[in-house]
């Protein structure tokens, strides 16, 4: 395995040993899924505060209803809340117009930082502008490594996506696949075509995205069983996200297809997936990292004046590769939904 890629790699221990260390002190809390309205978390946390000013932030996603992917995210900024003695308000639209309006909603409550992603950076320019003007330091994390300079944030934690397509795709030619299908779950998402592109780039074989409904689960499954059925050559199913890779199984199995999955992206289900067999591997950004630091980071800000990455770099949580080798030590965590 290419140790630039591995969990255990220097590139990713550092940023594990940072949260690690926060940790000690940090009162983690349960996350339900998000949703248009926003909800306040942290505020019931008994241990491990700071002694300093309690601090409102917003936490402002592209979330979808139902994906598990942000539950993880979430649980990384309720714990470096919890910590850091912060009310934590999170929000989620998938639609970039109503995420905008959320951050706008963020503006007008006078918050002390706000973090967000960007998923269509386009669409979140003039709101960051907005934020930035009145004085609220606004991070990014997850979406919009290649565009959080040019919007004015201060620091963004995440991986970059074309590295990781890139890796995967390598991966795919080791593994002597074919032909890949790369399963996108929501159009215009520039971080999911960027993993797609990615895979393109460095993929010897042929690659083909497919376009499917995320928010929409068994459109999902008929929309991949049918291009199993009609394309019999395809040898691996490539996903963008857990859920989508667990339905893939069973399209699959419907398609009476030999084709493989591998994905990105965790949770617990997942690892179990791994462990059988049924997915080969999968491609780990940490979201519970990314939560966490982006959180932390404004209270740093705010409380010394730090900027991770000197205002000028991202600080990178992937990507690391989880497969049979690794799968049992990662599976822990999984189970307790921060990985």
């Amino acid at each position: 395995m290419d140790r630039t890629f591995h969990p255990r790699s220097r590139r990713i221990a550092p940023l594990v040993a940072l949260a690690a260390a926060s940790a000690l002190l940090a009162a983690g809390c349960s996350s339900s899924s998000g949703g248009k309205k926003s909800e306040d978390n942290g505020d019931g946390a008994a241990a491990g505060k700071a002694n300093t000013p309690r601090m409102t932030v917003a936490l402002v996603t592209h979330q979808a209803p139902g994906d598990t992917f942000w539950d993880i995210v979430r649980k990384g900024a309720d714990a470096a809340a919890a910590k850091d003695n912060i009310r934590l308000v999170y929000s989620a639209d998938p639609s970039a117009g109503a995420q905008a309006n959320l951050v706008q909603n963020a503006i007008d409550q006078k918050v002390d930082g706000i973090a967000i992603t960007l998923a269509k950076p386009d669409a979140m320019k003039d709101v960051v502008g907005k934020a930035t003007s009145a004085g609220i330091p606004v991070v990014g994390l997850n979406s919009g490594l290649s565009d959080w300079k040019k919007l004015g944030l201060t620091e963004f934690f995440g991986q970059d996506e074309t590295v990781a397509g890139e890796a995967l795709g390598k991966r795919l030619n080791s593994e002597g696949a074919k032909k890949v299908v790369c399963v996108v779950q929501e159009q215009g998402n520039i971080g999911l075509t960027q993993r797609c592109d990615g895979v393109k780039k460095t993929f010897s074989g042929s690659t083909e995205n497919l376009y499917v409904n995320g928010t929409d689960m068994p459109s999902v499954k008929s929309t991949i069983t049918a291009k199993l059925k009609q394309d019999k050559a395809i040898d691996y199913v490539v996903t963008l996200g857990a859920p989508y890779a667990l339905t893939s199984v069973q399209s699959i199995g419907d398609a009476g297809s030999k084709a493989k999955i591998a994905t990105f992206d965790l949770n617990k289900d997942l690892t179990g997936a791994i462990s059988k067999g049924t997915i080969e591997f999968a491609v780990d950004q940490q979201p519970y990292l990314q939560g966490y630091l982006a959180i932390d980071s404004l209270w740093l800000y705010k409380n010394n004046g730090n900027y991770s990455g000197g205002g000028e770099q991202p600080v990178l949580t992937g990507p690391a590769f989880v497969d049979k080798s690794n799968v049992d030590t990662v599976a822990k965590f999984a189970s307790k939904g921060t990985r």
